[in-house]
């Protein structure tokens, strides 16, 4: 790699290691909890503008991560999960909220394997994504986090709501 890419690289490190810069819009909260629940809030509103934009990968993309911090909310919220945890495992972090009771088992596994494959084929290129399919895992995703969310005593922190 060329000396500037380098230097590059070293510049993107540190702002990971410093002190925070600008914090993006509604996300300057100290609850993990609601963290978690309002990135899932801003990757709903960037797919819907997306969606709009027919930027198909990137809407199902954050669909499925929507979705993933969406059930990452509830997990610390009902206690079942600590702020530092770190679930790596998309199947993993599925099962947990099938554990709790957010959804049954069977959900959970239609889930991860909805991600295992058609998220991974439009991902590696072995398909291309659609307009249909962003619709379609928008829409899913904009439900989960709607169900999810809805039933919580912090409902009123969602910022889809405003």
């Amino acid at each position: 790699m060329n000396e500037n890419i380098r230097d590059q690289l070293v510049d993107a490190e540190r702002t990971f290691e410093g002190s925070p810069g600008t914090i993006e819009e509604g996300l300057g909260v100290d609850d993990a909890e609601l963290v978690q629940l309002r990135r899932a809030c801003r990757l709903l509103e960037v797919g819907s503008n997306l969606l709009d934009q027919g930027y198909y990968t990137v809407v199902i993309e954050s669909a499925f991560v929507a979705i993933e911090r969406t059930i990452q909310f509830r997990l610390i919220h009902d206690g079942a999960m600590s702020a530092a945890e770190i679930i790596s495992s998309h199947r993993r972090l599925y099962q947990r909220g099938a554990e709790i009771g957010l959804y049954d088992d069977a959900f959970g596994e239609d889930l991860a394997e909805l991600w295992n494959r058609n998220r991974t084929k439009t991902y590696y290129r072995l398909g291309i994504a659609t307009k249909e399919q962003a619709e379609a895992m928008y829409r899913l995703a904009a439900d989960i986090h709607r169900h999810l969310v809805d039933m919580t005593r912090v409902s009123h922190e969602c910022l889809c709501r405003g």
